[in-house]
């Protein structure tokens, strides 16, 4: 909450001067993951430059040291490992794994083994994902706008409102200190990348600006040196992927009123424009299941018009406003073989549109307590245009009422506790009867004990719930499928313990178990054709059992002035507890990201990285499952910053040109050299 002194939230230079001085130790989740390595750098990082307002939790004194589940990476540590969208940059954190739609080209994440459509992923506090499905690819969000991007698990806080049973994503703009300041940033890479930002805001006594602007585009990627095309006419002869040519575009404004040193009123607009290619399936183990598809997306566009506010009503009281209008536009084309000249059938069109808005009470007037009131609503609207059909419109309308309280237990002790209650009626389901009301109800309780100043043991238990989206209800699936819109809330326990030490003089150490049950899980089951009308189909039904549980390991070492290393690992043992001979897809068993760097003069750092993973399984021929083989690529790295105001960048990703994937049949890419010059002012 800018300017308001009652709700300051720790940041990493803050954290750097005063977490040897202060009684309880506020080492907050920042380090949980990488970022930690932008602490060896405080001066790197100014805080001032996060945009509060679009962060969904606010925490003061109390709840300082709470939320042990967010972990957020800033702009520096992001730009300084070259992450470009914010899928790879989350993947940065311990818990949190890539995942790859292929035969959508989408990528996606999964938090703690729950999938993105069971997570909400949020932008300045407001949501990003597709009403329709509740999905959304995450190659189309860039990172060049970015103060910070906070990642929130399974005891997510309350306040982040409905569908967060599997965790949040939240990225958060940035916010101009000075009178004027920026950056301008070029680079190149294999495949014909290039890329192009700039970022420019101004900081006045009453009033302040942000401006972002960003192209990024590619005709392809290199392929790496083991891949050849497997299916029996191959389409990909050559060293780059075919029909894997991307473009993004992104246009941000934001003003903002401060009256006075507590309020803040803003107004803001995003526009992003993108298309994209699909590359063919190459693989073997699917049959002819995908070998078909030619498609491309000539469009895949997003707006969004925005304001937020932050009103302190005297000295105990600040009421925190939001409210927002979204629209997502997206059509797709279905080619007939890989010449892409000649339509299979008319473009398919979505037209989504979602209208919200948030309020929250921030209430400081009992001692030892910080209690926070919040309701959310969000009026999600689809329309599906397909040719030859007439047009199908669906409407959802969400509410939710939560409550949490921070709570000082004693000089060690801390206690979260929250309660949230969900509703959501279809206002408009195309042929099906409206009117159905949906009910949830969400818990968390938290525990933060202080051992010693510089270590802190946490444990919590969450209870969390999932609506089942508009597709999975209604859609038919070109009579595929049969619509069932009775689908209940999908429901998790949550569980988690772990220990936070800064033990030894340069190192901080986290240790998380954690364990989620998953009940009443959505999945498709066979239907009869008597029930279907004429041929067996499917139909989502309430009938999974599924269980997440592991370790979470994050640990970060300043060695000297000059070195410095760091690793996040994630050990994740996923059940289907209703059919345990039945594999969970795209999620590994463990994974690992490591980095090493060094910085033998104040204008030269190089750094080097480890990416590995294995145990994951995909969808093989029907009813088998396939375990992929496990990767590690290795990153390097060289930084030149002749001046403090310009930065010149040369490296390679997958040094070994390593084969691998994500999603069987769909090679990630090979050894990709790039190049950026970063000029700030």
């Amino acid at each position: 909450m800018s300017g308001n002194t009652k709700h300051n939230v720790l940041t990493t230079t803050t954290w750097l001067g005063s977490v040897k001085n202060r009684g309880a130790w506020r080492l907050t989740a920042l380090c949980a993951a990488l970022s930690c390595s932008s602490m060896a750098y405080a001066e790197d990082t100014d805080s001032s430059t996060v945009f509060k307002l679009g962060e969904v939790v606010v925490r003061g004194d109390i709840g300082g040291s709470l939320l042990l589940g967010e972990t957020t990476l800033n702009e520096t540590t992001m730009e300084r490992f070259n992450r470009n969208n914010i899928g790879s940059a989350a993947t940065m954190i311990p818990g949190v794994t890539m995942a790859s739609s292929g035969q959508r080209n989408e990528q996606t994440v999964s938090i703690r083994g729950f999938d993105s459509r069971r997570i909400a992923i949020f932008m300045d506090g407001i949501p990003q994902y597709v009403p329709y499905d509740g999905n959304v690819d995450l190659n189309r969000f860039t990172t060049f706008d970015l103060s910070t991007l906070t990642v929130a698990k399974g005891n997510a806080s309350l306040l982040y409102g409905p569908n967060v049973m599997g965790g949040a994503i939240n990225l958060v703009s940035r916010k101009p200190e000075r009178e004027f300041e920026g950056d301008v940033r070029v680079g190149y890479a294999s495949g014909q990348e290039r890329l192009f930002s700039v970022n420019a805001g101004s900081r006045q006594e009453k009033w302040y600006f942000q401006f972002g602007a960003s192209y990024l585009d590619a005709n392809g990627f290199p392929l790496p040196k083991d891949f050849h095309d497997q299916k029996k006419s191959p389409t990909d002869l050559g060293s780059y992927r075919e029909n894997g040519h991307y473009t993004d575009k992104k246009l941000s404004f934001k003003l903002g009123l401060t009256p006075n040193a507590t309020d803040e009123y803003v107004f803001g607009y995003v526009r992003q424009e993108g298309k994209k290619g699909q590359p063919v399936y190459t693989g073997e183990r699917k049959g002819n299941r995908f070998t078909g598809r030619f498609w491309q997306w000539p469009y895949w566009d997003k707006d969004s018009l925005y304001f937020m506010s932050s009103t302190d009503l005297g000295s105990d009281y600040t009421l925190r406003l939001r409210a927002y209008a979204d629209t997502y536009k997206n059509g797709m084309d279905n080619f007939r073989d890989a010449s892409y000249t000649d339509l299979q059938e008319d473009r398919s069109k979505y037209d989504d549109k979602t209208y919200g808005a948030a309020a929250e009470l921030v209430i400081d007037r009992w001692a030892n307590h910080e209690l926070h009131v919040a309701f959310n609503y969000k009026d999600d609207r689809h329309k599906d245009i397909q040719a030859g059909y007439a047009t199908k419109n669906y409407r959802d309308i969400t509410y939710s009422l939560a409550i949490e309280d921070y709570i000082r237990l004693s000089d060690t002790w801390r206690m979260r506790a929250g309660l949230s209650h969900d509703r959501r009626k279809t206002k408009d389901a195309n042929v099906w009867e409206s009117g159905a009301v949906d009910k949830a109800t969400n818990g968390v309780l938290e525990l933060v004990h202080n051992v010693t100043p510089s270590t802190e043991l946490f444990g919590s238990v969450a209870h969390k719930t999932h609506f089942a989206t508009i597709k999975d209800r209604y859609s038919a699936s070109f009579g595929e499928a049969l619509p069932n819109p009775d689908l209940k809330p999908e429901k998790a326990w949550h569980y988690e313990l772990g220990l936070r030490t800064e033990a030894w003089e340069g190192g901080q150490l986290e240790f998380t178990l954690f364990r989620s049950n998953l009940r009443d899980a959505h999945n498709r089951v066979d239907v009869p054709g008597t029930v279907c009308g004429k041929y067996e189909c499917r139909q989502y039904q309430n009938i999974d059992r599924a269980r997440h549980q592991g370790i979470e390991l994050s640990l970060e070492q300043q060695f000297s002035p000059e070195w410095r290393a760091g690793l996040a690992y994630t050990y994740l043992n996923s059940t289907n507890r209703s059919e345990p001979d039945v594999k969970l897809t795209g999620l590994p068993r463990n994974r690992l990201f490591a980095h090493v760097g060094w910085k033998p003069h104040a204008q030269w750092e190089f750094l080097a990285t480890l990416e590995a993973e294995n145990g994951r399984y995909d969808e093989g021929v029907v009813d088998k499952y396939e375990q992929l083989s496990g990767y590690g690529i290795v990153g390097l790295k060289t930084i030149w910053s002749p001046r403090s105001d310009l930065s010149i960048e040369a490296g390679v990703r997958n040094l070994g040109d390593k084969y691998y994937e994500l999603s069987e049949g769909y090679p990630m890419p090979g050894r990709v050299w790039f190049a950026n010059a970063i000029y700030r002012f």
